[in-house]
């Protein structure tokens, strides 16, 4: 297969000056990395601006009772799309897929920017979540076709910082948009910003053609399979202990279905011709690592990303207003900690130090957050998000690029989409397992305080609806709350070990792209066997 870009990778691989890590990429590609950029905005921002146009939303267009419906159908649609998008890629080439998912992703928004209730709102939410899974993955994807690997830690990082904005300025974007342009302009924001990523993609980037000596045939009944699986299974994490609970018939029949669906889906990928997830790739002892810690990562951030602020602003008295900036030291923490994560492998090309540090850092900032009480300060908790902030920093770009550098480059998008695809199911399980914990130790604090009736309905109370409530009983939620909140931490603490275990395992394969590089030892053979087809 052609080479990406050209001459570009070639003239990195022989790599004999030192300088070639630091070398500029083309104006082309610099122009490409930022349209995704652009992109990967575009999806990270979505559901952190409409969380924040939710009420608007519903008291122009009614339908309450689905009101949970808006987010689970575009979460739904992502993680469902995920691994058939990066498939796709890989089949049909890169661009024209990225293109497609761009297209989609803004037809969504500007229908549901146009919708006359909660109905169709749910529905066009789920054209844009298809959209979306392929502009995560396209993102991914693209950069490992342009950038060697020895390279792409920097870039990879400022994805993760486009991530931290995506989740500081989203919830501050949103209810500014709402109020003073209404809530239908925070789905066609979108339409602006991506029919630049559009025009910019369509003109500047190049990528090499698939040969193949066969015409690609997909393999629907896998992506059938895999599809009903992972809808049964963020279903179950959704619903379960809030909607129905967990020992219900129906959060019992989804459990069912998503076990009997996901069996018969790698049943099915060891006979087709071009499985949607090749189950070779998990052959590589550094792709399977980084599944699983791209998973508890996943379980851990989102969880914390939950549970912080509902904590300050129960706790400490915090304005929800400013949610996005509760979470500014975890956040900036984060973002810093993957650009030097990034630049350091980029110019070392070792990265095995990362994901142990990160590890030991998201185990202690866990167990410190589940220290905090009533009387926690906010500097302290603050400098507590910030350790927890730097684990998840060394660890959530590291992972892709380790994943990437794993396997072929013939299946660069099936590796990015498979360990997207982790992460999203590692956050489903983070909010609905630690939500679970947390809510029951807050009605049970409530029930022994004489305060149940407060959270007969909910665990969670908003600010307004803290304030109307008698000191006592105040008092008592807040308490309760941190008793909530120390549960869940720690639940996540111990979760958090297992991904520190697991990074002691990891291959420090090197990474092509500059510079010589050391003989393998006897073991890493079919390590280094991927990892140079990988550029």
């Amino acid at each position: 297969m052609s080479e990406p870009q050209g001459k570009a990778a070639p003239a990195a691989e022989a790599g004999p000056p030192p300088s070639a890590p630091e070398a500029e990429p083309p104006r082309s590609v610099r122009v490409v990395l930022l349209a995704l950029m652009i992109a990967m905005l575009l999806a990270m921002l979505d559901n952190m601006i409409i969380g924040t146009a939710m009420p608007t939303i519903v008291g122009e267009l009614g339908g309450l009772a689905h009101l949970s419906w808006v987010v689970t159908a575009y979460t739904l649609a992502t993680a469902a799309s995920t691994p058939i998008w990066g498939k796709l890629g890989d089949l049909y080439g890169r661009k024209g897929t990225f293109l497609t998912s761009i297209v989609i992703f803004l037809i969504g928004s500007a229908l549901s920017g146009m919708a006359q209730d909660m109905g169709q709102l749910i529905g066009f939410r789920a054209v844009q979540g298809l959209g979306a899974g392929g502009l995560m993955v396209g993102v991914m994807a693209i950069i490992g076709d342009l950038i060697p690997p020895r390279e792409r830690g920097k870039y990879q990082g400022m994805m993760a910082g486009v991530m931290a904005l995506a989740m500081i300025g989203g919830p501050l974007v949103g209810g500014t948009i709402t109020d003073h342009w209404g809530w239908r302009w925070s789905f066609y924001i979108n339409l602006p910003l991506g029919a630049v990523a559009l025009a910019m993609v369509t003109a500047v980037l190049h990528l090499p053609k698939r040969d193949r000596d066969h015409r690609p045939r997909v393999d629907y009944l896998g992506a059938a399979l895999l599809t009903v699986g992972i809808t049964a299974i963020v279903l179950v994490t959704t619903w379960g202990g809030t909607e129905y609970a967990w020992g219900s018939s129906v959060i019992v029949g989804l459990s069912v279905l998503g076990v009997v669906t996901l069996a018969g889906f790698l049943h099915v990928q060891t006979r087709a011709p071009e499985p949607i997830m090749p189950l070779h790739i998990f052959r590589s002892r550094n792709f399977t690592l980084m599944s699983v810690i791209g998973f508890l990562t996943g379980f851990v951030m989102f969880g914390a990303t939950l549970f912080l602020p509902l904590y300050q602003q129960s706790v400490q008295g915090a304005s929800a207003t400013n949610s996005g900036l509760l979470l500014l030291p975890m956040l900036l923490s984060m973002m810093v900690v993957s650009l030097f994560a990034g630049r350091v492998t980029t110019n070392t090309g070792k990265y095995k130090v990362f994901p142990i540090a990160g590890g030991a850092l998201m185990v202690a900032g866990l167990f410190l957050l589940a220290q905090m009480d009533t009387e926690t300060s906010r500097l302290t908790s603050g400098l507590y998000m910030a350790v927890l902030g730097a684990g998840m920093g060394f660890l959530m770009q590291i992972t892709m690029l380790v994943a990437q550098n794993s396997v072929e480059m013939k299946d660069m998008g099936v590796a990015s989409s498979s360990t997207t695809l982790f992460r999203t199911l590692g956050s489903s399980f983070g909010v609905a397992i630690m939500g679970a914990l947390f809510t029951g130790r807050v009605q049970d604090e409530m029930a022994a305080r004489g305060g149940s009736a407060v959270t007969q309905q909910s665990a969670q109370l908003d600010a307004a609806s803290l304030a109307k409530l008698p000191e006592q009983v105040r008092e008592a939620y807040q308490i309760a709350v941190s008793s909530g909140t120390h549960i869940a931490f720690l639940v996540g603490a111990a979760v958090a070990v297992l991904g520190f275990v697991a990074a002691f395992f990891v291959k420090e394969v090197p990474l092509k792209g500059a510079g010589p590089q050391p003989a393998p030892g006897r073991e890493d053979q079919e390590e280094v066997r991927l990892a140079d087809t990988a550029v």
